[in-house]
């Protein structure tokens, strides 16, 4: 008996283990599960990773500018002369002769003044807070990338099953064309009138799935991975009118934006390449030492040496005259700088342009969802008067296929407008430089779980 019984729990067990796991893999995964996935495995997020990480290595090499440079050179030959005196009083023997030496030493040195030194430093520090501004807004590129993505898999899929419905109510409307006309009651422009709208949504159907698949490529792209379901948006989702102004919104944009901020950078970036190309007419002053020893076992005259020295000093080095290539940079480096600093106006311009625009979207948006689902009511009380007029005569087949089809067009819109509302909360805030990961949790709550 407690063997049974001890049977009996586990195969219960293993049950309910396999009814959570099929559970699990059939619950839809919701807008943050994606990111999530994004995180894991966009491409482009882990390319700006690793740019930012090789980015921050310009720092040590700046400093490496200011920091002694110790260099070890050695060298071995083997020498052969033949050499003749013109007169017999030379002290040296004559003739050929073989002889080989070595020579070793380290030279260290230490930069004392070196003006462009410095500001390659700064230029490290610059470009490093301009790294991290780029990768920072790739960060908040995937989230709205995300969020398109997601949505538009949504809007497909919604589109697709939204045709298949209307497909199979033209499909019972066809039959129906069909058997009166049959029976005698209808006449054929019925039956091809229904058969005209059925072939159309078939074409509109085949064309939908083929841009839901689309839509999923797109995620995976992202992903890595072709989304199987993913949570739909609430349709008890209310929408709330924006309570700051447009002008609020592009202050808010105007300081935050990172686009902005990253030719400000570049304007930085210029300025100090203004003050390197500059350095190029300055002096510079260097500590030097250095210790060797050389050894010969003969010479030309017979003898050979070892010698060792060492030496410390410093080393002063004025540019003269350099071809006017110093001159040239600096100018280079001038243009370079106002091509930076209008780079700046348009990137404020641009950045309006899109706040200005993911604004009135947005307020568009709010307005359409109340609009949409009253066309909604009112489209769905014309199909049943409709239907009951068909049903006693007073209404055509046609009459009864326009009301459907008017059905339809409101749920597509509705559908389309709720989502466009989701999408455009991401795009306003992306546009003014202040989307985060909470802005997708606050919307991953809107969709049903």
């Amino acid at each position: 008996m407690l063997k049974l019984t001890l049977l009996l729990i586990a195969i219960l067990s293993d049950f309910f283990a396999m009814s959570l796991t099929v559970h699990a893999e059939n619950k839809p995964q919701s807008l943050l599960d994606i990111y999530n996935l994004a995180l894991a495995h966009d491409a482009t997020l882990a390319s700006a990773l690793l740019a930012n990480q090789a980015t921050q290595e310009i720092i040590e090499q700046g400093k490496a500018l200011y920091r002694p440079v110790v260099n070890f050179n050695a060298g071995t030959a083997i020498t052969h002369t033949d050499i003749a005196f013109n007169t017999a009083r030379v002290p040296f023997p004559g003739g050929g002769q073989s002889f080989s030496g070595y020579q070793y030493g380290v030279e260290a040195h230490q930069p004392i003044y070196r003006q462009q030194n410095l500001v390659e430093l700064e230029q490290a520090k610059t470009q490093v807070s301009l790294a991290d501004k780029q990768l920072y807004l790739t960060q908040q590129t995937l989230i709205l990338r995300t969020a398109l993505a997601y949505f538009d898999v949504l809007l497909t899929q919604d589109k697709s099953d939204l045709l298949t419905a209307q497909k199979a109510a033209i499909q019972s409307q066809l039959e129906q064309a069909k058997a009166n006309f049959e029976a005698g009651t209808n006449t054929s422009t019925d039956v091809n009138e229904a058969q005209a709208r059925y072939d159309l949504v078939v074409a509109q159907e085949l064309a939908a799935i083929n841009d839901h698949q689309i839509a999923q490529q797109s995620v995976q792209v992202i992903t890595g991975e072709i989304p199987m379901s993913l949570a739909p948006v609430n349709t008890a989702m209310r929408t709330h009118a924006l309570e700051q102004s447009l002008d609020k919104w592009l202050e808010v944009a105007a300081a935050n934006d990172l686009n902005i901020q990253i030719h400000q950078d570049s304007v930085k970036l210029a300025e100090q390449a203004i003050e390197h190309a500059n350095a190029g007419h300055l002096p510079t002053i260097d500590a030097v030492a250095s210790v060797s020893e050389s050894y010969a076992s003969g010479s030309y005259y017979g003898f050979g040496s070892d010698l060792k020295s060492g030496s410390v000093g410093l080393q002063l080095q004025v540019p003269l005259y350099q071809g006017g290539g110093t001159s040239s940079r600096v100018r280079q480096a001038l243009l370079s700088k106002q091509k930076a600093v209008n780079d700046v106006e348009i990137a404020r311009r641009q950045t309006s342009q899109d706040t200005q625009r993911a604004y009135l979207n947005l307020n568009t948006s709010v307005a359409q969802v109340k609009a949409y689902e009253q066309a909604l009511v009112s489209s769905q009380n014309q199909l049943d008067s409709t239907q009951v007029s068909y049903d006693v005569g007073l209404r055509t087949s046609v009459d009864v296929l326009n009301a459907q089809q008017q059905l339809f067009s409101a749920k597509r819109d509705l559908l389309q407008a709720r989502t466009s509302y989701l999408v455009n909360i991401i795009r306003l805030k992306a546009a003014s430089g202040v989307v985060a990961e909470n802005d997708l949790v606050d919307i991953n709550q809107q969709l049903v779980q």
